[in-house]
């Protein structure tokens, strides 16, 4: 744990206190901020709070008393409740404002962990609790400049196959034919010689398939790939290096000729995703605040405009690091109001959708902010593949 930098990270966003609790391993985020080791047993409730300047407090129960002594502070011990009500009181008596992994109404669930009766206990000692939602961000999304190289060199190898997969489906077709999983497999072997690795496999999706976000192609399910199909590719890997960053896009192509509405469908959800990126740009141009939230409203925004908001069914994109899905700010208003900022050496995708019965189109592409400026961080699709 970093605690010169937590308590700046507090200064900095004009919180009083940061209240770590935990009970049963109930808040990951907790063990990975504060550098403890999620295999220890814990069968007791703990609680660790630093304050924005000053020596930090835990309070443990007596029979794990020894579990925070790997963290700097004074330590305050229990056996019986009304004995961790007094003591937690007495921590939190020189605060107004207690910052705790909530967020209100839970809209940001990969935050709002601590459990309602908590939150109560400490109402009910005359405080307001306010979200953490911003500060996790920053220690749990927030890239090295390691890591951000990780990122560009997973984009070299994701970018290089994804032209070759294309080319292979029509190779394929023309020679006998292919479908989802073969292709799926295929990819998951180019990984392996270009050094990279993933949480789960690719998407390979074709016509109908493609109109469903979250298809995954099985031996089972696969569907052929033939002459005049609508090809959607979503593909994420990293490096096989220690804390390396994902890279994440989707792509789509027709086998042959797109029909009309292929297009039509293509160049709107193109635009929405432009419509998303300057969006980005301007506001950190301008050197304005930007939550999630309000780049997802634009995307989202524009489709309503075309008449095809109704088929946009999820967010416009998400937070990503080590993690495919990172604990940052999220491009959402649809699924949840993600009120976090995006903040400086953060990486996100940009990927708006619209899935029809017969297809579904969704272009993929990551942005990152670094020295002050919104950057798309690969390759970007203008026109759908001609396989």
């Amino acid at each position: 744990m970093n605690l010169p930098e937590i308590q700046a990270a507090l200064r900095d966003g004009g919180h009083e206190c940061w209240l770590f609790y935990d009970h049963h391993h109930r808040d990951p985020i907790a063990y990975r901020v504060l550098g403890l080791s999620p295999s220890m047993m814990v069968t007791r409730r703990w609680f660790y709070l630093v304050p924005a300047n000053g020596e930090p407090v835990k309070l443990v129960h007596r029979i794990e008393s020894h579990h925070l002594d790997s963290l700097p502070g004074s330590k305050m011990e229990y056996s019986a409740w009304q004995e961790l009500w007094q003591n937690l009181e007495a921590m939190l008596k020189p605060y107004h404002k207690v910052t705790m992994q909530y967020s209100p109404n839970n809209q940001i669930p990969y935050i709002s962990l601590v459990d309602g009766g908590m939150l109560e206990l400490v109402h009910s000692f005359g405080k307001e609790i306010v979200s953490s939602a911003n500060l996790v961000a920053r220690f749990e999304a927030t890239l090295t400049d390691a890591q951000i190289a990780s990122h560009f060199k997973a984009r070299d190898g994701v970018d290089k196959i994804t032209a070759a997969f294309f080319q292979e489906v029509g190779r394929r077709v023309r020679n006998g034919g292919t479908h989802e999983f073969e292709m799926q497999q295929w990819i998951l072997e180019a990984f392996q010689r270009e050094g990279l690795e993933t949480c789960d496999p690719p998407n390979v999706s074709v016509n109908a398939h493609s109109g469903d976000p979250h298809y995954e192609p099985t031996a089972a399910t696969s569907a052929p790939i033939r002459q005049g199909d609508f090809v959607l590719l979503d593909i994420w890997a990293k490096r096989v290096e220690p804390d390396s960053v994902y890279y994440d896009i989707t792509w789509t192509g027709v086998v042959g000729m797109p029909s009309n509405q292929q297009r039509e469908i293509f160049e709107i959800v193109r635009d929405a995703r432009d419509t998303g990126i300057r969006a980005v740009k301007e506001a950190f141009a301008a050197k304005k605040k930007l939550h999630g939230w309000e780049v997802d409203q634009a995307t989202r925004e524009f489709i309503d405009s075309k008449g095809w908001g109704k088929y946009f069914i999820h967010r416009t994109g998400h937070s990503i690091t080590s993690d495919i899905h990172g604990n940052g700010a999220n491009l959402d208003n649809l699924e949840t109001k993600d009120d976090r900022e995006i903040l400086p050496n953060t990486c996100f995708s940009v990927e708006p959708g619209i899935y029809l019965p017969e297809f579904g189109v969704r272009s993929e592409i990551n942005m990152m902010i670094r020295n002050g400026k919104g950057e798309v961080t690969g390759r970007v699709q203008n026109e759908l593949v001609l396989i």
